[in-house]
């Protein structure tokens, strides 16, 4: 009896789910024909939003469907509740008591003296954070649907109730109140006049500033290594910068650094630039500085990136020194580039490449990271529209969907900063940088997108074809230098680590402590973070970790040590403009100093 009415509420359930579906899927089509006569309207948002909501109606239809779970979840958190009442209860008479929940470690938003000695804002966070924690343990626990994934669910989820913090509100906010009270509400005031130019730099795509844009210049006070504009073409500039050593390697050295932001996070100031390491340790270093593309660059596709970026640079380096090979440094997405290079000058036997070197990049795209939220096929297909629509990615939008990864530090911390104490962001070159983003071009991104994050191409003989050629990962017999980082939420070590793997020739592989940024921009003067090593390639990542040994500070002069072997003899230096290549300009270039809204307006 209790199992035939079981089975009748959960398929009243389901013919209630398929109505909502049905009228959704009317409400979609209404709105997708008013975007056929509307195409101006940024589709992708409305993409977004329609993702969300189906997130959320698929949590809906689990928990409804497995109502023990929702009941025992909701008795737990009534039992806290009561514990919460009581403790708060004995504080107001005057005694002490422990707290019920606690912020995670971390988690700054309630670091005001005030959040606990208050009672009251110590039950508004308490409260807060009891039912926070309890609908993310709730959600946690569901699994993956045919439309959703977990990571989905949890991401949503996430941000609704981040969003709605008691810190991100005047009244709820202690701090916040405070200084409303002292100044008479001008903070108020100052925060709505920043919340208006924040908006007017990006309308329809709130992105708060996070540092004072006035106390950076690039070429000025970022980007300052000594350097000279010795090529360019239409996607990118070549730096050729100023030996600092009595002699230096036979054999130049390339940097190819991502497209989706500037180059200059390996040169933000002399103290901890890549950069001028290099340099100063007897390299002839050449750095691309792609160009920060609009409309007119719409047909550049990720072979053109290749073409003209790598192998460009590569041939204009032979001009300019006089050695057919150079050893190449790929960051990021330019990883994934000059791994592709390499497949496809191995597949053509042409060796340009002496060594190459990887820092956290992504060849196998299994498992995304973070972005990974963003990644399927409803999402990359309204991104497809508007790229047809526009001929370019935002640069603004895709820092907005980064920084939601973490929103609390990226978004939220300086929303309250801004907006509701009214003070002006520190200067901080890291944030300048962060926020110097760059356009992608419609043909690059979507094949990007689709045939390495949705369809993981890279990874299958014959599964990316450039310039008429289909390439191989696997044939690679190159010497590989891999650098991942512990922390990394947007290229995982373990997943690099597969990419590692797929390498034919000698592979070294590095895992230094931190994330994405830091722990690649950790020069040796500051004894950070460590890194480990292991001689040993094992098939799994974790086998690999419980091997290796860890060193105390920087992973550069491990590079260094590693590299010697294919720096060749020691020549004199090279001046940059000495040879065939005549300079162009001073570095940092004019490339790397085109902001987004220039461009967007030529």
């Amino acid at each position: 009896m209790i199992e035939s009415g079981t089975n009748i509420a959960q398929d009243t359930v389901k013919k209630i789910f398929s109505r909502f579906d049905n009228l959704t899927g009317q409400y979609r089509k209404t709105i997708e024909d008013h975007l056929q006569k509307n195409p101006s309207i940024d589709d992708s948002k409305i993409s977004s939003m329609f993702e969300m909501i189906g997130s959320f109606r698929d949590i809906a239809e689990q928990l409804t469907l497995h109502p023990f779970r929702l009941v025992q979840t909701e008795a737990e958190l009534v039992k806290k509740h009561t514990q919460l009442i009581g403790g708060t209860a004995k504080r107001v008479a005057g005694k002490m008591s422990d707290p019920v929940v606690v912020p995670e470690r971390g988690d700054h938003r309630f670091s005001d003296d005030d959040w606990s000695d208050n009672v009251v804002f110590d039950y508004i966070k308490q409260a807060y954070l009891l039912n926070s924690n309890a609908i993310m343990e709730l959600v946690d626990s569901l699994e993956d649907t045919n439309s959703h994934s977990h990571d989905q669910f949890m991401f949503y989820s996430r941000q609704i109730i981040n969003a709605l913090s008691p810190s991100n509100t005047v009244l709820t906010n202690p701090e916040v109140l405070k200084k409303t009270v002292s100044t008479g509400g001008v903070n108020l005031i100052n925060g709505f006049k920043q919340f208006v130019e924040d908006y007017k730099k990006n309308p329809g795509l709130l992105n708060v500033s996070m540092t004072d844009f006035s106390a950076f210049s690039v070429g000025q006070n970022v980007a300052t290594t000594e350097g000279k504009v010795v090529f360019q073409n239409e996607l990118m500039q070549l730096i050729q910068y100023a030996p600092t050593t009595e002699t230096v390697n036979k054999t130049p050295l390339l940097v190819i650094p991502p497209w989706i932001n500037k180059y200059y996070i390996l040169d933000l100031k002399e103290k901890n630039s890549l950069i001028k390491w290099l340099v100063d340790q007897g390299n002839t270093v050449f750095v691309v500085s792609w160009v920060n593309p609009g409309p007119a660059l719409r047909e550049t596709g990720f072979e053109d990136y290749m073409k003209k970026g790598a192998l460009a640079a590569l041939d204009a380096i032979e001009q300019a020194t006089g050695e057919k090979e150079s050893n190449v440094i790929g960051y990021c997405v330019g990883g994934t580039l000059l791994a592709s290079t390499l497949a496809w000058l191995t597949a053509k036997r042409k060796k340009r490449i002496k060594s190459a070197t990887y820092l956290t990049t992504l060849i196998d795209f299994s498992d995304p990271g973070g972005i990974g939220v963003f990644i399927n096929e409803n999402a990359i297909s309204s991104i497809e529209r508007r790229l047809e629509k526009v001929g370019y990615y935002d640069g603004r939008a895709m820092a907005f969907s980064f920084n939601l990864l973490r929103e609390n530090d990226l978004f939220w911390s300086f929303f309250i900063n801004n907006y509701l104490k009214g003070e002006k962001p520190a200067p901080f070159d890291l944030l300048y940088w962060n926020s110097d983003g760059t356009n992608l071009p419609a043909k690059m991104h979507g094949y990007y997108l689709r045939n390495m994050y949705l369809e993981n191409n890279l990874i299958k003989p014959g599964g990316i074809e450039l310039d008429g050629v289909k390439i191989d990962i696997s044939k690679i017999k190159t010497p590989v230098y891999f650098l991942s980082t512990i922390q990394d939420h947007i290229a995982k070590w373990k997943t690099t680590y597969n990419g590692a793997l797929l390498h034919s020739g000698n592979v070294k592989f590095v895992l230094s402590g931190s994330g994405h940024i830091a722990g690649v921009v950790n020069p040796p003067n500051k004894e950070k973070y460590g890194h480990w090593t292991n001689d040993e390639m094992p098939a799994e990542a974790g086998k690999w970790l419980e091997g290796a040994e860890n060193h105390k500070g920087s992973w550069w002069p491990n590079w260094k040590e590693w590299s010697t072997q294919y720096a060749g003899a020691q020549v004199d230096p090279r001046i940059p403009g000495d040879r065939e290549l005549e300079v162009i300009e001073d570095a940092p270039g004019s490339y790397v100093k085109m902001r987004i809204a220039e461009v967007i307006k030529q």
